[in-house]
């Protein structure tokens, strides 16, 4: 006798991610980064990204992830795609004046400081945009 169980192609690697994975895989980074393993939470985000290139909060999350991992050229360049799409976001514009500072350049940094503290006059971006100067 044959065996007549039908045969299913074996999923790809993208095929098998759902969107509730990528849920779990985004809740995942944010305690990677917590837990101080932003490399690994780079790595979650990187399949989130690639499945959801539109989705904002998880470019912000690997952009504060590789400002953590000390990689500026990155993370600078995912906190301005944050702010092309939401030019009002306070702390884009405050993460990405830390991202400045880190790399040696105060002036780009004191303009997105005083951006953030325009936007949202929290204490902290207050203190940053050293407005009295």
């Amino acid at each position: 006798m044959s065996d007549t169980t039908p045969q299913l192609p074996s999923p790809s690697p993208s095929s098998s991610r759902s969107p509730e994975t990528h849920v779990i895989d985004y809740r995942a980074a944010e305690r990677l980064l917590a837990a101080r393993d932003p490399r690994g939470a780079v790595k979650l985000l990187d399949s989130v990204i690639a499945a959801h290139p539109e989705n904002t909060a998880a470019r912000l999350l690997r952009a504060r992830a590789f400002f953590a991992a000390a990689q500026l050229r990155p993370a600078e360049l995912e906190f301005e795609l944050v702010l092309e799409r939401e030019p009002d976001n306070a702390f884009a514009h405050f993460a990405l004046a830390r991202t400045h500072e880190r790399s040696g350049r105060p002036e780009q940094a004191r303009k997105h400081f005083r951006l953030a503290a325009a936007l949202d006059p929290r204490p902290d971006y207050l203190a940053a945009a050293r407005f009295e100067e």
